[in-house]
């Protein structure tokens, strides 16, 4: 899909205020509210916009700790694969996991509310010969420099003339 400049302005401030309302969102994109609210349906529909979100500050629900995991399967093949990948995708102490070049598969971020209750996943899932884990390194997070807040908007060159 082609997205022009006022398609990425949307997108840019749709990512920074999900609840931001189409006269703002028109007014800085500079057309009016209906033409504004047919673009925001037409990046819905094409799957550009997934949905929306609210992101609650991590201590409102109790303190946690993060972790970063770096996992290695024993097992390569189709169904070995998809049952891990089904697994952490069910895991509710699994906030994010992606598949990864390097000497591990998969990068795991979890959240449990101990250290204690993150040893006891990590040993249930190590315990679990079906899920064939070879290895998991485990990283703490000790400061949060920057969360993830969105994909970076590219900027189409300024027109002339």
């Amino acid at each position: 899909m082609e997205l022009d400049r006022a398609d990425l302005k949307l997108l840019e401030m749709l990512q920074q205020d999900g609840r931001a309302t189409m006269q703002a969102l028109s007014e800085a994109v500079h057309l009016s509210a209906r033409a504004t609210l047919n673009r925001v349906r037409r990046l819905e529909a094409r799957g550009v916009l997934e949905g929306y979100r609210a992101l609650i500050k991590r201590n409102a629900l109790g303190e946690h700790i993060s972790v970063f995991a770096e996992i290695a399967l024993k097992d390569q093949r189709q169904a070995a694969v998809q049952r891990f990948e089904r697994r952490m995708a069910e895991a509710q102490e699994v906030v994010a996991c992606w598949v990864v070049s390097g000497r591990y598969d998969y990068l795991v971020r979890i959240s449990c509310p101990t250290l204690d209750d993150y040893h006891r996943l990590i040993n249930g899932w190590l315990d679990e010969t079906a899920l064939g884990i070879e290895k998991i390194v485990s990283n703490i997070e000790l400061q949060t420099i920057k969360e993830f807040t969105g994909f970076p908007v590219p900027r189409l060159p300024a027109r002339h003339g």
